[in-house]
């Protein structure tokens, strides 16, 4: 394990159990364990900014050079509060769901870790994420993913997509929160007073919502929220994504080992009939891939229907 804590940054390695142990320290009732905990403590209640090394080390009652021999910088601290308050109920192997309900499922536990500590998304990113928590979070989408046909790169690539989206929704989320707690949010007579500047001569479009209260107003019943019309977005780009993915594996299947048209066209390059025909094929492919969604999300519709008779 030496070459291990070498390898990686102390936070990290502290998060992983592999970093040195402090040598001695003020009374045995003090751990990194109760650092982390009273730092979160701290920053659940006033926030990121409220949080270091001498607030903690008060809150304890010790004094901060105790702190730093457990740990032996606030950016440590800031890993291994990210990592423990990151921990989730990850549900056994054998708990599978349709991947899109897999995903959903992953997206608002990760949702849920934002809201009940919304400085964590204030936390600076500085790299991949590599604590144990993060990892294991990763571990259980790839898990929900894995119906799929998308290779390694694909999977991870949609990771990306959604841990970022579900950060930056929990960013701005936050951010309206504490808004909403300094009294700087919209009132009537602001609603009032953009409506009176956003005329439909300067603002064609964006006039007619913001006449109707839909751009700053709270959100219409029966219509998805923000948040998860978003994740639906992302979810049907997915899924169109695998149905391409489909799509040509089924056509390889078809022509078998003969060379595919657009494999064709690229022996033959900046041929004006060829790029012609290259283009119609692949509009008539989208109208095809296009006209399978449709088939399929009648048959969930039907299927629903007769679920409901």
């Amino acid at each position: 394990m030496a070459d291990v804590e070498e390898a990686l940054p102390r936070g990290i390695a502290l998060t992983w159990g592999v970093a040195e142990n402090p040598q001695r320290g003020p009374k045995r009732e003090l751990s990194i364990e109760r650092i982390v905990e009273t730092a979160i403590e701290i920053a659940d209640a006033e926030g990121l900014g409220a949080v270091s090394m001498s607030r903690v080390a008060t809150s304890l009652g010790f004094t901060t050079m105790s702190l730093y021999r457990y740990v032996t910088s606030k950016d440590d601290l800031l890993v291994l509060m990210e990592d423990t308050a990151s921990e989730m109920p990850i549900p056994a192997e054998t708990d599978t769901l349709p991947w899109r309900d897999g995903v959903r499922r992953w997206v608002l536990a990760v949702r849920g870790v934002y809201r009940d500590h919304p400085w964590i998304a204030k936390v600076p990113i500085n790299g991949a994420p590599m604590t144990p928590n993060s990892l294991l979070a990763a571990d259980w989408l790839l898990r929900e993913l894995r119906p799929l046909p998308l290779d390694d790169a694909e999977k991870m690539s949609s990771l990306l997509l959604l841990t970022s989206y579900v950060r930056a929704t929990a960013a701005l989320e936050g951010d309206l929160v504490a808004a909403t707690a300094a009294g700087l949010t919209e009132t009537d007579g602001m609603q009032a007073a953009l409506a009176a500047l956003v005329t439909p001569e300067r603002f064609p479009d964006l006039s007619r919502i913001v006449a109707d209260g839909g751009y700053t107003g709270a959100p219409v019943p029966g219509v998805a929220d923000d948040f998860t019309f978003g994740l639906e977005r992302i979810l049907d780009g997915i899924e169109f994504h695998v149905g391409n993915i489909d799509d040509a594996a089924g056509a390889d299947s078809a022509a078998g080992a003969q060379p595919s048209p657009a494999s064709d066209a690229l022996e033959i390059p900046r041929d004006k009939a060829v790029r012609e025909a290259a283009k119609a094929r692949r509009e008539i492919e989208a109208k095809l891939r296009e006209a399978k969604k449709r088939e399929r999300d009648e048959i969930k519709r039907a299927r629903e229907r007769a679920a409901r008779l």
